[in-house]
C-alpha cells in the first residue's frame, strides 16, 4: 500500500487561527451584531403553510415504497417549493421491528454531500487568499502522481484523474467500524490505484481526491477539517446542527439519531430483508472530507439551498458555471464543484454504511429536495434517484394563493425513475 506523506501541520497558525476568532467573537458580542450564521440565500421566498395534499400524497407513496423495496425501516423527507409550499417529515420507524417513529429532528450521515461542503471551504479559502484554485497539489501533500498537473480545484471538480477507493474497502469499514483512519492511509488505497485519465481530462466520481483536498485545506489553513468546516461553511450559514465528527466512534449527532442498517445475506446466499444489521456507531474518519458529515434534514435542506446559490460566494468565480456533461450524450447531467447538476438542480447523492442521503436545489426557483433512508439494501443511486423522483413530483405543485408557479421543468419524469427504483429493488414490494 502507498503511504502518503504530507507537510508538517502548523501548530502555530491553528493556535493564531483560534485566538483570531475568539478576538472577533468578543467584538461582535460588544458591539450587538451577531455573526455571519444568517448569510442571505438569494432565492425566491417560501410560501406559507405547507405543500398541497395531492403532492404531499404521491411524495410519501414514492418514498414509503421505495423503503419497502430497500429495506429501510424508516426515512426522514424534505421539500421546498417557494410557489407552493412546504413538506418536511419522518417516515417509518427507526429500526426494523421498533415502535419508535422517526421524526424530523433525527440526526444522520450525509455521506459524499461532504464533498460540497470541503468544496465550499475551498472556495472560501481562495477568497481570503490563502490558497489559489490553480495551487497544485504538491504545494501541500506530496506522494501524489502527477502531482504537479492535479490542482485543488481539479480535486473540487473530480477531474484530478486519481482512481477512486476500491470497492472493497466498505468491508474493512462494517469488519472494524470502531477503527479510526488516518486520511493519508484511506487516500493510499487510491493512489495504489494508479489513475484513470489525465489532469482535467474528464469527470471521475472518486472519493480519494476529496480526501487529498481536505488534507491540502488542513496544511493551507493550519486547522483541522473540522475546524475549518465549522469557520467556513457551518457557522456562516448557521447550521448548528452540522458537522464534521472526530475520529472517536459515535453515532450522529445531535442525539437522537435515525438507526443506521444494512441488509446482509443468510446462509441460503439471499439478502435477510426482515433482520438488518445496526451500523449507527462507527468512526466518521472512514468518509472524513470526502463523506464524513453528519446533519439533520432542516440542515440539509438549509445547506442545499445555500450551495446551490453559491451563497458563501456571492457567486463570484462560480464553479458550476461551465460543469461539463459526464455524457457527450445527456447534456442535462453535468459535474462539477463536488456536485452533480440534473437539469437546474445542483446537489450530491451521499452514502455511509447504514445511510443513504440525497439533497439537490434549484438555485433560480429555490425547488429544493433532502431525503435519506436508513441504508438496508439501498445505495447512493437509490437516494439519487428517488430525490430525483421527489423534485419531478415536487415541480408540478399548483401555486399557493398569491404566488406564480415559474416556468420551470426538468428533463424526466417522476414516472422514468419510479420504474428504476423498482426494477432494482432488494426486497419484495406488495402489489398495490
Amino acid at each position: 500500500m502507498n503511504n502518503l506523506p504530507s507537510r508538517a501541520p502548523r501548530r502555530g497558525r491553528r493556535r493564531l487561527s483560534a485566538t483570531i476568532v475568539a478576538v472577533a467573537s468578543a467584538a461582535l458580542l460588544l458591539s450587538g451584531c451577531t455573526s455571519a450564521s444568517n448569510a442571505a440565500v438569494d432565492v425566491p421566498a417560501m410560501a406559507d403553510g405547507k405543500l398541497d395534499d395531492s403532492t404531499v400524497l404521491a411524495i410519501k407513496d414514492a418514498v414509503t415504497t421505495t423503503m419497502t423495496g430497500y429495506g429501510a425501516s424508516g426515512a426522514i423527507v424534505g421539500v421546498w417549493v417557494p410557489w407552493s409550499g412546504q413538506w418536511v417529515s419522518g417516515l417509518g420507524t427507526v429500526a426494523t421491528g421498533s415502535d419508535t417513529k422517526v421524526t424530523t429532528d433525527m440526526s444522520f450521515r450525509v455521506g459524499e454531500v461532504t464533498r460540497q461542503m470541503t468544496c465550499d471551504a475551498l472556495y472560501a479559502m481562495a477568497e481570503k487568499n490563502i490558497v489559489k484554485l490553480s495551487d497544485p497539489i504538491t504545494k501541500y501533500v506530496i506522494g501524489v502522481p502527477n502531482d504537479k498537473d492535479i490542482t485543488l480545484k481539479m480535486l473540487c471538480d473530480g477531474t484530478s484523474g486519481i482512481a477512486p477507493l476500491p470497492a472493497a474497502i466498505t468491508a474493512d469499514f462494517l469488519r472494524t467500524p470502531d477503527r479510526q483512519w488516518r486520511p493519508r492511509e484511506l487516500a493510499s488505497f487510491g493512489l495504489g490505484s494508479g489513475v484513470t485519465n489525465a489532469p482535467g481530462e474528464k469527470f471521475s466520481d472518486a472519493g480519494t481526491g476529496y480526501l487529498l483536498l481536505g488534507l491540502a485545506l488542513e496544511q493551507a489553513s493550519g486547522m483541522s477539517a473540522q475546524e475549518y468546516l465549522s469557520e467556513y461553511v457551518f457557522q456562516p450559514l448557521g447550521l448548528s446542527n452540522t458537522a464534521l465528527p472526530e475520529a472517536a466512534p459515535a453515532k450522529p449527532t445531535p442525539a437522537p439519531a435515525l438507526t443506521g442498517q444494512i441488509l446482509v445475506k443468510g446462509a441460503d446466499g439471499a439478502v435477510n430483508c426482515a433482520e438488518p444489521t445496526n451500523v449507527t456507531e462507527l468512526s466518521a474518519s472512514m468518509g472524513y472530507t470526502n463523506a464524513g458529515a453528519t446533519s439533520t434534514i432542516e440542515d440539509l435542506g438549509k445547506y442545499t439551498r445555500a450551495m446551490a446559490a453559491e451563497t458563501l460566494t456571492g457567486g463570484k468565480d462560480s464553479r458550476f458555471a461551465d460543469a461539463p456533461p459526464i455524457n457527450p450524450n445527456t447534456s442535462w447531467y453535468a459535474a462539477g464543484g463536488g456536485s452533480f447538476i440534473v437539469g437546474g438542480l445542483i446537489g450530491q447523492m451521499g452514502q455511509m454504511p447504514g445511510y443513504v442521503t440525497a439533497a439537490y436545489s434549484e438555485p433560480k426557483t429555490g425547488l429544493t429536495v433532502a431525503v435519506v433512508l436508513n441504508g438496508g439494501g439501498a445505495s447512493r443511486a437509490t437516494a439519487q434517484f428517488l430525490s430525483w423522483e421527489i423534485a419531478a413530483l415536487a415541480s408540478k405543485a399548483p401555486a399557493a394563493s398569491g404566488k406564480t408557479a415559474p416556468e420551470f421543468g426538468l428533463p424526466f419524469t417522476a414516472e422514468q425513475y419510479a420504474t428504476i427504483l423498482a426494477g432494482a429493488a432488494t426486497c419484495p414490494v406488495p402489489a398495490k
